[in-house]
């Protein structure tokens, strides 16, 4: 909404400010910061007023978590959400597609995960909307995702599978690069949600991640950059970097709340919605491959899980003591805040592994 001040500048005065990114994602953030520290305190009062007994917590998790947890409200992530939309809309280019395709999969997400929590707080039970049909109407939006990106990418890179560390590597998937898309954004949405289960333990590396790809879209987005690094040009992604500005902004806002003790957890609104986030930008910027290292984390949280019910499925027994792995190092006695600090220290060393991808070629 700001940019149109640029096309009051000659050149010369402030208003070309608007022009620059780098000004606008630092508008974005500081929005977004204080949207979180404004109306934190009230929206977590109004969701201990609405929830009563908050979110369920499950009884045949870690025994501290039911005397611990007890009584704290979800849906935290309508925080975040609220802090990106007014972020995004301020200070990004409006006539922006990926803006909106990102806007879209996020906020679709979120409300696929608002239900989800309302189910179970109204209904204080663990179950809300059925797996099949959280990940039916999540394949659906990304699936319009996919295919939105298609059209926005140039001919010689629509269709096609990039790959980091080689340069000139391009695999052309044609249509088959929506179903591909789908299973990124799908997968990066519940991969971040399955690690959304501490005080702190997602949000954390959820900004590192998107910090990451903060730099990316503004390095494919610019052709100096990517003459330079030899990477792939995707024109117009550098308007991404507003967007996870504001989200890193918003993240910030929550964390404030959300610190052990947490006063407010995200909830799946926040957890699919920002998973989901990050999958889009990966999807955007060409960048998909780079996203299972940049994100190693939540793959981890994500394929314990899988591993864990599969193999007990077909053995009856646990491969860990409890999925996802975060509640395994629970059971063999680390405390939650060792737990949490170690994970985000992993994520900083998977994201500048991955940002490392942009030189190594």
């Amino acid at each position: 909404m700001l940019y149109f001040l640029s096309n009051l500048s000659d050149g010369g005065d402030v208003f070309n400010l608007f022009r620059y990114i780098t000004f606008r994602s630092g508008g974005a953030f500081f929005t977004a910061l204080i949207f979180g520290f404004m109306f934190g305190r009230p929206l977590i009062n109004l969701l201990r007023r609405k929830q009563g007994k908050g979110q369920p917590i499950r009884e045949d998790g870690p025994e501290s978590h039911i005397l611990a947890k007890a009584g704290t409200p979800t849906m935290g992530g309508v925080l975040i959400l609220g802090a990106i939309l007014v972020s995004t809309l301020m200070w990004a280019r409006l006539d922006n597609g990926f803006v909106w395709m990102v806007l879209f999969v996020t906020y679709s997400f979120g409300f696929l995960g608002f239900l989800d929590d309302y189910q179970k707080v109204t209904k204080q039970t663990h179950a809300g909307i059925s797996a099949r049909m959280r990940l039916a109407v999540g394949f659906v939006v990304a699936g319009i995702a996919g295919f939105w990106a298609m059209q926005l990418q140039d001919d010689s890179l629509s269709g096609y599978l990039a790959f980091p560390v080689f340069k000139d590597a391009l695999l052309y998937l044609s249509l088959g690069f929506i179903p591909f898309a789908m299973v990124v954004i799908v997968g990066a949405a519940n991969a971040v949600n399955f690690t959304d289960g501490l005080d702190g333990l997602a949000i954390m590396p959820v900004m590192i991640a998107a910090g990451s790809f903060g730099v990316i879209a503004y390095a494919v987005g610019r052709t100096d950059f990517t003459d330079y690094l030899d990477v792939h040009y995707v024109a117009g992604t550098g308007e991404l970097t507003i967007f996870v500005a504001a989200l890193i902004g918003g993240g910030l806002g929550f964390l404030w709340y959300n610190a052990p003790p947490a006063a407010v957890f995200m909830g799946d609104t926040g957890s699919l919605a920002l998973g989901g986030a990050l999958g889009a930008i990966a999807v955007a910027t060409k960048h998909e491959i780079v996203l299972a290292i940049i994100g190693g984390l939540f793959v981890v949280e994500l394929l314990s899980v899988v591993i864990q019910v599969l193999y007990f499925k077909k053995t009856g027994k646990r491969v860990f003591l409890m999925a996802p792995i975060h509640h395994h190092f629970e059971k063999r006695g680390w405390g939650e805040s060792q737990i949490v600090i170690r994970f985000w220290i992993i994520s900083l060393i998977l994201a500048l592994i991955g940002l490392a991808t942009l030189k190594l070629r």
